[in-house]
C-alpha cells in the first residue's frame, strides 16, 4: 500500500467524521472537562473470572502490587521540522514500541517505595528526521530506564505532609494543560517525563490551601546516576543518547487556595539552573514569579487564566558576538487561558475557546533576552506536530515553546460509549518577527512577517476494553508569512496501548 496515500485517506475521513477534537486543554489527548453531578453509583458489578485473576497475579503479597503496559504508535509527519518540501527527510515514518513494567511496595503504614521500568524502540521506515537517529534507517535499539523510583511518605511526622523523594512524574496546572512543569525529558520525546526530585507537600485545612516546595537535580544523558540496561550508541551523539541539552536544577514554591467558592487561586516562584552539557545547551540562571485562577462561576462555564514574568541570565550558544556567546539579561513574560462552556448533556458536548502569549526575543534589544523560557513544560501540550517546528528556531530544541501568540477554540464531546472526539482550530502568529535563534536555518524565515499559519487538529479515541484503548490522530498546519515557504505541515497518528 502507498503509505502517504493511505495517510492522507486516514486524515481525510477523521476529519470528515466531525468526531473530533482535539482537547480542549491539551493536544496530548482528547481530554473532556468533568460531566455534570449524577446520582450515586450503584455497587460494583463482581469481577468475571478473568478479571479476578489478574487482580491476584498483581497483587500476590499484601503488600506487594505491580502492573505493565505496551504502547505501539505509527507516527507520519511532513515538512515538521524541515519546514520544507525542498529539504532532504522531510516526509518521514516511524513505529514505536513502547513497554512499561513498574511496582509499589508497602513496607509501613503511610510509607510506599515506587518503581517503573520503561523501554522504546523505534522502527524508522525512512531515515529518521533529528534527534538521535539522525539520517539512519531501521530499528533504533535504545536503551532501559527506571524512569520511576522514589519513596513516599505520607502523614509524615504525624502531619498533612506528605515527602516524595527520587525519580518521579510532577505535573502542576489543568489536567493536560500543564503549563511550566510536566516534562523533565523532552529529549526522549513521550518516552518517559520524569524529574529527578524531592518534594514536600503541606496542607492548611484551616485555610482551605496546599503549599508544595520541590528541589529538582535533573541530569542531561539517561545514565548519570542511574545506569541504564543495555545502553546503544547514537549514531550521531556518541556514547550517550540525551534527556536534555543541559543539567539543571531547581525550587519550585507553590501555593494553591480554595477558599472562594468554585475557585482556585494559585501562586509560584520556581528558580531554574541550566548547565550546559550539549553543543546546543544553555547556561541560564532563570527565575520566574507567576499566579493562576480557575473556576466555574456558573453550572455550565469553566475558566482558567495563568500568567508568568521571567527575569535572570541567560547564555545561549546561538547568540553570539563574533565567536563568543554572551550572556545577557532576562525580561521575559507569558499567558495561559482557557474558557469552556459545558452543554451537561448525554454527549457530554463542550466548547472551548483557548488562548495563549509567549514572548519572543527582540533583535533589536541590545544585552537583553525577551524570549519566554517554558522551563519543564517541553511537551506537546496543545500539539503533536508543532513542537517539532521549533526545532529551526531554537538551535534544534524540541518543543522549546516561544514567541506565540495562539488563538482559538474547539468541540470535544462523547459520541457513543467509551469514545471521545474533537476538533480543534488555532490562529497561529510570531510576536517578534525574527527567530534569534535559527541559526543556519534563518532561511527558512521570511524575517519580514508575523503570520506562523492556521493550525488545525482531530481525535478520535476508543476504549475497547478495561486493558485495551486506542486513538486516531490528524494534525495540519498551513503556513503563514512568518516562514519563507508556503507547505504544509501534517502529523498522523494511529496508536493502540494494552495494560494489564
Amino acid at each position: 500500500m502507498n503509505r502517504p496515500l493511505f495517510h492522507i485517506s486516514l486524515a481525510t475521513l477523521l476529519l470528515a467524521a466531525g468526531v473530533a477534537v482535539g482537547h480542549a486543554q491539551s493536544a496530548a489527548t482528547a481530554v473532556l472537562l468533568p460531566k455534570a453531578p449524577s446520582p450515586a453509583p450503584a455497587p460494583p458489578a463482581p469481577l468475571s473470572k478473568t478479571e479476578s485473576w489478574i487482580k491476584d497475579v498483581k497483587s500476590p503479597l499484601s503488600w506487594f502490587t505491580w502492573g505493565g503496559d505496551l504502547r505501539i504508535r505509527d507516527e507520519y509527519y511532513n515538512n515538521a521540522v524541515s519546514l520544507s518540501e525542498e529539504v532532504a527527510r522531510h516526509e518521514q515514518n516511524v513505529i514505536r514500541f513502547r513497554g512499561r513494567v513498574w511496582s509499589t511496595i508497602t513496607p509501613a503504614e503511610d510509607v510506599t517505595i515506587n518503581t517503573r521500568l520503561a523501554a522504546e524502540v523505534r522502527e524508522w521506515t525512512r531515515p529518521a528526521f533529528t534527534g538521535t537517529y539522525l539520517g539512519q534507517q531501521g530499528m533504533e535499539w535504545r536503551y532501559g530506564i527506571l524512569d520511576n523510583a522514589n519513596v513516599k511518605w505520607n502523614n509524615a511526622f504525624g502531619q498533612p505532609l506528605t515527602l516524595t523523594a527520587g525519580r518521579q512524574d510532577i505535573t502542576i496546572g489543568d489536567f493536560w494543560n500543564w503549563w511550566l512543569v510536566a516534562d523533565g525529558t523532552p529529549g526522549d520525546g513521550s518516552w518517559t517525563y520524569f524529574l529527578d526530585s524531592v518534594r514536600a507537600t503541606y496542607e492548611v485545612k484551616d485555610w482551605k490551601t496546599k503549599f508544595d516546595m520541590i528541589y529538582i537535580y535533573q541530569s542531561a544523558r539517561p545514565d548519570s546516576w542511574i545506569p541504564t540496561l543495555n545502553a546503544n550508541q547514537s549514531p550521531v551523539t556518541g556514547p550517550s543518547y540525551s534527556l536534555t541539552e543541559q543539567n539543571e536544577q531547581g525550587v519550585i514554591l507553590y501555593a494553591s487556595n480554595k477558599s472562594i467558592k468554585n475557585t482556585t487561586l494559585d501562586g509560584f516562584f520556581i528558580y531554574k539552573h541550566d548547565d550546559r552539557e550539549f553543543a546546543n545547551g544553555d547556561d541560564a540562571n532563570i527565575y520566574t514569579l507567576g499566579a493562576r485562577i480557575t473556576g466555574m462561576p456558573a453550572d455550565h462555564w469553566q475558566y482558567s487564566l495563568e500568567g508568568a514574568y521571567q527575569f535572570g541570565d541567560k547564555t545561549d550558544p546561538m547568540i553570539k558576538i563574533g565567536t563568543l556567546n554572551r550572556e545577557r539579561d532576562i525580561n521575559a513574560f507569558g499567558a495561559n487561558a482557557r474558557l469552556s462552556y459545558l452543554f451537561r448533556d448525554p454527549r457530554n458536548n463542550q466548547l472551548h475557546v483557548v488562548g495563549e502569549y509567549l514572548s519572543g526575543d527582540d533583535d533589536d534589544t541590545d544585552g537583553k533576552d525577551e524570549m519566554f523560557d517554558i522551563l519543564w513544560g517541553r511537551w506537546p501540550r496543545y500539539s503533536e506536530l508543532y513542537i517539532y517546528s521549533y526545532a529551526a528556531e531554537t538551535g534544534g530544541k524540541v518543543a522549546q515553546h516561544n514567541n506565540l501568540f495562539r488563538i482559538g477554540g474547539g468541540w470535544t464531546c462523547e459520541p457513543m460509549k467509551r469514545m471521545t472526539a474533537g476538533v480543534y482550530y488555532n490562529a497561529l502568529f510570531a510576536p517578534e518577527e525574527v527567530p534569534t535563534r535559527a541559526g543556519g536555518a534563518i532561511a527558512r524565515f521570511s524575517q519580514d512577517g508575523s503570520f506562523r499559519g492556521h493550525y488545525v487538529q482531530g481525535v478520535l479515541q476508543h476504549t475497547f476494553s478495561k486493558h485495551v484503548k486506542g486513538h486516531l490522530w490528524a494534525e495540519f498546519v498551513w503556513q503563514g508569512d512568518y516562514y519563507d515557504q508556503r507547505d504544509l505541515m501534517s502529523f498522523l497518528r494511529a496508536e493502540v496501548s494494552v495494560s494489564f
